[in-house]
């Protein structure tokens, strides 16, 4: 596609987007806002990386919605692991790290004719793509789909095909998968970059064929593949289809590449215009292309509470980052320059997805940060890698070494990709081999100096035994702590551990940073001890340990639990997690008030003994700050503000100022926390009810967490009012031993700590005049070795700094010396040994080896300068023995 195609209208991705929604809706789809590209709920996947990551429960059986129907646009990136497309972004227009993929689901409800039907319609109704230029795939055996695409559609008959692998459908090696139909367009010859070479015919699914590509694939779930590899149809049918944005609108709007669209050109204008370089369509604008995209994935990533570090999600982004920053120097530009265009990328996609106009301060301060850290490194990691290069070359040698790229990954954060970049361009390659060893070295030491036990219970999914036909639980620990009429509905049992799933139920499972409830649950014939509660999918577990009854618990569940049984969470525990709670909500508030509007939680961790605030800030705030938030907090405890709650909508939240988590993902239902008018936030956690409730709040720590993260660690309840009453009476004490009573306690103390640094300067103007005294007598009793005097000594109460400060003094009273001193303070040897400057240069004597050898004696080891060495040995059994070694060894050392 070299020019706009004068059938297709220009349609701009905001309309694009637009009417893909309201298409789906207008026919029964509910609209489902993007899932976090940050799946915290999901550990199998490093980023959200399809529109049907969310919807995954469903396919597998584990979950269900209000809906049967589905549209969205999801937000994915695609960085690693099966679909990782980095190596392939700005050289090509199609591949990117961040796309939005436009998606319809039906969970069960209709299938493959509505779904085909549809897509068609609004291929060729709605968006006009010329006909005569579609086609459909199909998988080999489908039939069905073939009667539908004949039946439902005008589609020319010659353009259906069949395919295998690439129409065949799988979540994983077992469980869910289908045929898939796939929409594909003709952009016509002279458009494929590989267009008439030997091994390549431009035609449907051809490897890299650019002129032939797709445009919308419409999967059915229908199958379910056994560890055996046998298919077995699924209870219900479900259609899952995702249309990549960037690619429709590339079509849509008749120009050559996704870099072209209005989703990129005014970012690669922009960074033109920064780095003042040109952009050019061809292999000079790779730069361009690769910094537009990474910046998307990096600002989504962030806005959605992902923070660059060293390991797991990252370590991606950081790679990433970089990555974006090391394109920049190659088309000019060595300042920190990326964080720029993120108002630019708010002004592209912040209506679709305001979190990037929302939280566009902090995405561009932690880009900014990472931008000059790396900037530090870079240019000292970029003279190392040149220097390697020609060493290799003088040897003819164009593979660099494992060790060395380790060596720059770990010294100068450099990502393995950007070290092989950089090999690229000077025609070398990398020993992935030696790379991935030094890794898995770095690894283990990492899980050895890491290892802990745990005695959880691993429960599985598929060993849980259900009770009846109705699995849902309903959540009534807002307001009861103990409900007498809960049903058992399912139970797994490994020993006298046990994971039970009530109908309903007063325990919080762990969700949001709140840890989940214990307490008890029983009858009258058994009772378990609840240690755990935690969210598996849709069932809140319950997880124990039987205190009594396992026998007649076994009996009940061979009659089906007909008898109802008791739940009751641990509630003066309950209460000081709601404490804990509703401080993070305050904090937040005081924060915000203190710092700036900025400041967004990262992360939390709320325990009945304290709670863990993880908050955006770049720089360390001052003791003055942390102590007024901290009072700001107080005063709201103080006034007894109501804490109230209400269920709401999500936009009608919004609009009463609601703060949303980062990453979190939430419904059209929402529950609103909100203390008095001064705090209002989205959570499903539990809380007091009053501000008053927490007693007393006190802030414990205050450090740095990550890149660009702050952490607060602090206590409530009785736990902050007992370290205040501590630190009052520490204060009195100290009012009493320093006679300051009148309140001038830091002056006297600093009054304290300047006589002592006065003292200390005397008692060394002391050391140093004694030791003149006793380096003469010292000196006086010396021993020759060979033309050179020696001197020992040995000391029980001297530290390893008072033998230097000796030995310094010996080596400037006299030439021709050598000085070994011993100490035996609290029964560990250290050595000291000094060489005057003559005898550096005329014997050639070092006293790092010769302390070296008389450490060996005294069972050590030791070391250091021509001048000067040290050793030193956990016992000073051997010290005096090691001493008068010392001529042996000396005269040794000069009639080498």
């Amino acid at each position: 596609m070299t020019k706009s195609n004068p059938k297709i209208p220009f349609i701009p991705s905001a309309e694009v987007r637009r009417q893909f929604i309201s298409f789906f809706e207008e026919r029964g789809h509910t609209f489902v806002p993007s899932s976090s590209v940050v799946p915290l709920k999901d550990p199998t996947l490093i980023f959200t990386n399809a529109g049907m990551n969310q919807f995954k429960d469903i396919f597998l059986g584990q979950g269900t919605r209000a809906y049967n129907r589905a549209v969205n646009s999801q937000k994915c990136i695609r960085v690693s692991g099966k679909h990782n497309d980095l190596e392939e972004v700005g050289r090509d227009g199609i591949h990117h790290t961040f796309f939005e993929m436009l998606g319809n689901w039906s969970f069960g409800d209709y299938y493959k004719q509505d779904a085909i039907r549809w897509a068609w319609e609004l291929i060729t109704e709605i968006w006009k793509l010329p006909k005569d230029k579609l086609y459909a795939t199909i998988y080999l055996t489908d039939d069905e789909a073939d009667d539908v695409w004949r039946s439902e559609t005008d589609v020319n008959p010659d353009h259906i095909s069949r395919h295998d692998k690439d129409n065949f459908w799988e979540m994983g090696d077992t469980g869910p998968c289908g045929p898939c139909s796939e929409i594909h367009i003709d952009l016509g010859p002279g458009i494929c970059p590989i267009e008439g070479q030997p091994d390549h015919k431009c035609e449907i699914n051809a490897p890299g064929c650019g002129r032939f590509i797709e445009l919308w694939n419409l999967v059915f779930i229908q199958s379910n593949r056994d560890n055996e590899g046998e298919l077995h149809d699924l209870p219900a049918k479900h259609v899952d289809t995702g249309a990549g944005l960037e690619r429709l609108c590339a079509v849509l709007q008749g120009v050559p590449t996704n870099y072209e669209t209005d989703l990129f050109r005014p970012l690669i204008d922009r960074i033109a215009e920064i780095t003042g370089t040109p952009y050019d369509s061809g292999e000079a604008g790779v730069g361009h292309r690769v910094i537009a995209d990474h910046l998307r994935s990096i600002s989504f990533a962030i806005a959605d509470g992902a923070m660059p570090s060293n390991d797991g999600r990252g370590y991606v982004l950081r790679r990433i980052l970089r990555r974006a920053a090391r394109f920049g120097r190659t088309i000019g530009i060595h300042r920190p320059f990326i964080y720029r265009l993120v108002d630019d990328l708010g002004k592209v996609m912040g209506d679709a997805f305001p979190e990037i106009k929302e939280r566009e301060e902090h995405i561009s301060g932690v880009i900014r940060g990472e931008e000059e850290s790396f900037g530090r490194t870079l240019d000292r990691g970029i003279e190392l890698f040149a220097e390697l290069i020609e060493k290799l070359k003088s040897k003819g040698d164009n593979v660099i070494p494992g060790n060395e790229a380790f060596k720059l990954y770990d010294t100068f954060g450099f990502p393995l990709d950007l070290t092989q970049l950089m090999a690229q361009e000077q025609g070398f390659t990398v020993n992935l081999a030696g790379f991935e060893h030094e890794m898995t070295v770095q690894r283990d030491r990492a899980r050895n100096a890491g290892k802990f036990s745990s005695v959880d219970i691993q429960f599985e999914a598929s060993a849980l035994i259900r009770i009846g036909d109705d699995y849902s639980c309903k959540f009534l620990g807002y307001t009861d702590a103990v409900i007498s009429d809960a049903h058992i509905t399912g139970y797994q049992l490994e020993g006298d551990r046990v994971r039970l799933i009530l109908n309903r139920t007063p325990y919080y499972a762990e969700s949001g940073g709140q840890v989940g409830d214990t307490g008890v649950i029983k009858t009258d014939r058994w009772t378990v001890e609840v240690q755990d509660t935690q969210k598996i999918g849709e069932d809140v577990a319950h997880i124990g340990q039987f205190t009594e009854g396992l026998e007649h618990f076994k009996e009940d569940a061979e009659a089906g639990f007909t008898n109802p049984v008791t739940a009751e969470i641990d509630r003066e525990r309950r209460l000081k997690i709601a404490r804990n709670h509703t401080a993070t909500h305050l904090i937040q508030m005081a924060l915000r008030n203190v710092l700036g509007k900025h400041v967004n939680q990262s992360g939390s961790l709320v325990h009945p003994d304290y709670l863990r605030f993880d908050y955006t800030h770049f720089e360390k705030p001052s003791q003055e700050q942390i102590d007024a938030a901290e009072n700001i907090v107080n005063e709201v405890i103080a006034q007894s503000l109501p804490v109230k709650y209400e269920n709401t909508t999500f936009a009608e939240a919004k609009a009463k100022g609601a703060t949303a988590l980062f990453g979190e993902k939430y419904g059209d239902e929402v529950r609103l926390v909100t203390v008095s008018d001064i705090s209002a936030e989205l959570c499903g956690g539990t809380h007091v009810t009053s501000s008053d409730q927490l007693l007393a709040f006190h802030i414990v720590s205050e450090s740095a967490a990550a890149a660009g993260i702050r952490r607060i660690e602090a206590w409530t309840g009785d736990r902050a009012v007992k370290a205040l009453l501590d630190n009052k009476r520490m204060l009195r004490d100290l009012q009493d031993v320093l006679s300051a009573r009148g309140g001038n306690v830091l002056e006297k103390v600093e009054k304290l700590v300047d006589e002592h640094k006065a003292l200390l300067k005397e008692v060394e103007r002391l050391k140093e005049a004694s030791a003149g005294d006793e380096t003469e007598e010292m000196i006086n009793n010396a021993i020759e070795v060979d033309g050179v005097r020696l001197v020992t000594a040995l000391f029980d109460d001297r530290t390893m700094d008072d033998l230097k400060t000796l030995g310094d003094a010996l080596r400037e009273k006299r030439t021709n010396l050598v000085a070994v001193l011993g100490s035996s303070l609290d029964n560990r040897a250290s050595i000291a040994v000094v060489v005057t400057d003559d005898l550096i240069k005329a014997k050639n004597l070092s006293a790092g080896k010769l302390v070296k050898d008389i450490g060996k004696i005294a069972g050590g080891g030791g070391g250091g300068r021509n001048h000067l060495g040290t050793a030193g040995a956990k016992s000073a059994d051997k010290l005096e023995e090691a001493i008068k070694g010392a001529a042996k060894i000396l005269g040794k050392l000069l009639n080498k």
